[in-house]
């Protein structure tokens, strides 16, 4: 979380993807508690989703996973998407395991696995389907 003096005490600001992962949508009510104790991480695996790989060829590491997460400590959880920029394309990943389980920030010192089959946009779009705080 970061703090932006234009943006009142009582709301907060958070991008697409981020409303994705937690499944809420634009003016849901969320609260923002304090996680003091989140480790560095041994390792993390992630896995790009089929569709935003269609058609690219080259190392996926080198060219967007190595240069997004370099030095830039991001904090990733289990089943977490995000989306990458770097070589005229955007691709979007899934985190699928990270040790320590289920989340932890990722240091220089973190081994990115990225080996696997692509994730397929379908099953995705299923897990977004899931019972979220609007069943609730």
């Amino acid at each position: 979380v970061l703090s932006d003096e234009t943006c009142p005490d009582e709301k907060i600001r958070m991008n697409r993807v981020v409303r994705n992962n937690l499944r809420v949508r634009l003016s849901d009510i969320v609260s923002i508690q304090a996680c003091p104790d989140v480790k560095y991480g041994k390792r993390i695996h992630v896995l790009p989703i089929d569709d935003t790989v269609d058609g690219l060829s080259g190392n996926l590491f080198e060219v967007f996973l190595k240069p997004y997460f370099l030095e830039a400590y991001r904090p990733m959880h289990k089943d977490d998407a995000f989306i990458v920029r770097g070589g005229m394309r955007a691709v979007e990943f899934k985190v699928v395991e990270t040790d320590p389980a289920p989340y932890c920030i990722v240091a220089p010192d973190t081994i990115i696995h990225c080996d696997g089959n692509p994730i397929k946009r379908e099953e995705e779009e299923e897990a977004l389907n899931a019972v979220g705080y609007d069943d609730i």
